[in-house]
């Protein structure tokens, strides 16, 4: 990893307060609620425009929608880096440690590194005046990290409020939007919809490429057009899959699909391919030889074969660390995924059912800690009626431990939960915490050919981390 250079931000005075890793962290959980009205950004603006507006400088790429944004950023700051660019990604929520949100080139931040640029935003923040909330601050210390390291693109999350999220501070060269959808009254999705679009497209600027992977015709007009007033530039959306490994591509293949147009804009549109210098680029088309090949060139070319797309997806893992991973080598399997809303419950179910069309099951226990207080309960109770209709299996409820940052206020009501599935004829139970819960759960499968699946939220995934004494992913 390329050495950092320490920035001093224009016309301030540093203070001399140096607090530890931990220190750092404590301050981060205490402020997630600071200052949550400043929806102008004046706040972290004022924080920018300290350190010399680096989120004006930096060539970034910003990743919105309702499911699918981390895995959209993995793979995209994957394949950007294989042609050869300093990537950095900035992610939501964290898991385990804030180290998490920040990556370059597929390398978690150091905690010494964290510690720095932590101290050196919260200071400055202090000095200028400004109270920034844990959002803010730690958009901050991502833009100043790449700045840092040198970082030729970044792509970052917007994890909530669409133009009202700090990223937006940014001037993005791609916006790239997934999927959007509601958890609230279904009799009111089309109004709640077209408000999630107005918000969305609100981190679209002028010149700013955009793209889609949502699959409504209606949504997908209704984006065009504002995209075009803002004077933005729609690109056409996603339709095929990419082709990942089974069952993987129907699961996250139109995420995988969304990056690879988001990296192939980037390197063909918004750069200068000429600059970059790539051998075995993905996705440059390479210029024509005129003539024949000579003998040399076609030994080089069969002792080098060129990678394709297809071969990089083929190979790609498609998990995500602590958002959707399966744990094949754990006795029994456990699938953790970090599925909050109805539609990520969805696609959830869906993966269940193509692992055991894989490989046949002998027991499946889902164990949901839910805190999504919008979630719509009677058709999540519906989309477990439906699954548990085909695939048998039995439910465990439990209140989660919430973690500062999370998405979710409060958990859902448990034993009301439970209740409300036992009266489908499904078989559930109620337990007091994870620890119970999921030590409950090895016992009601096969060691060697059963399914725990840990989900409803980030932080229940957290929690299945914390009990197997993992303290860092």
């Amino acid at each position: 990893m390329k050495n950092i250079k320490q920035t001093t931000p224009k016309d301030t005075v540093a203070v001399s307060k140096q607090r530890s890793y931990s220190e750092i962290v404590e301050f981060l959980d205490a402020n997630w609620t600071t200052n949550t009205n400043d929806t102008t950004l004046q706040c972290i603006k004022k924080l920018d425009q300290a350190f010399g507006s680096i989120a004006q400088k930096t060539n970034a790429i910003l990743v919105a929608g309702t499911n699918g944004k981390s895995l959209t950023i993995h793979f995209a700051a994957k394949l950007l880096k294989q042609e050869g660019l300093t990537v950095g990604a900035f992610y939501a929520p964290h898991i385990l440690t804030y180290n998490e949100l920040f990556s370059l080139n597929s390398e978690l931040i150091s905690n010494k590194t964290f510690t720095e640029v932590g101290n050196e935003v919260i200071n400055t923040a202090q000095t200028i005046g400004v109270t920034p909330n844990s959002l803010d601050i730690l958009t901050m210390m991502a833009l100043l990290y790449f700045k840092n390291s040198n970082c030729d693109v970044a792509v970052l999350e917007v994890s909530k409020d669409g133009a009202h999220n700090p990223v937006n501070i940014c001037n993005p060269k791609i916006a790239a939007i997934t999927r959007l959808t509601s958890d609230e009254s279904i009799e009111n999705e089309d109004a709640i919809v077209a408000k999630a679009i107005e918000e969305l497209t609100g981190i679209v600027k002028t010149g700013t490429h955009v793209v889609c992977a949502d699959q409504s015709k209606l949504s997908l007009q209704d984006m065009a057009v504002i995209v075009e007033n803002k004077g933005g530039i729609w690109s056409m959306p996603i339709r095929k899959l990419a082709a990942l490994a089974y069952p993987f591509e129907q699961l996250h293949g139109r995420c995988a699909a969304l990056a690879e147009r988001i990296a192939q804009i980037y390197v063909n549109l918004v750069i200068n391919r000429e600059s970059i210098i790539v051998s075995g680029s993905l996705l440059t088309k390479q210029k024509g030889q005129r003539g024949r090949p000579t003998i040399e060139a076609k030994r080089q070319s069969e002792l080098n074969p060129r990678k394709t797309i297809e071969q990089f997806w083929k190979d790609e893992q498609s998990s995500l660390s602590g958002r959707f991973q399966l744990l094949d080598k754990e006795k029994p399997t456990i699938l953790l995924d970090n599925a909050s809303n109805l539609d990520a419950f969805k696609n959830l179910l869906l993966g269940i059912r193509l692992l055991h069309y894989k490989k046949p099951l002998k027991g499946l226990t889902l164990i949901i800690g839910c805190t999504n207080p919008n979630l719509n309960v009677d058709e999540f109770l519906k989309l477990l009626r439906y699954f548990f209709k085909k695939t048998s299996g039995q439910v465990i409820v439990y209140p989660v431990d919430l973690m500062p940052g999370h998405n979710g206020e409060q958990n859902l009501d448990v034993e009301k939960i439970t209740n409300s599935i036992k009266s489908m004829q499904i078989k559930a139970k109620s337990s007091k915490n994870f620890k119970e819960a999921f030590e409950a759960a090895q016992k009601t499968v096969d060691e060697r050919q059963g399914l725990v699946v840990v989900t409803g939220s980030s932080s229940a995934v957290a929690e299945y981390w914390k009990y197997k004494g993992i303290k860092k992913l």
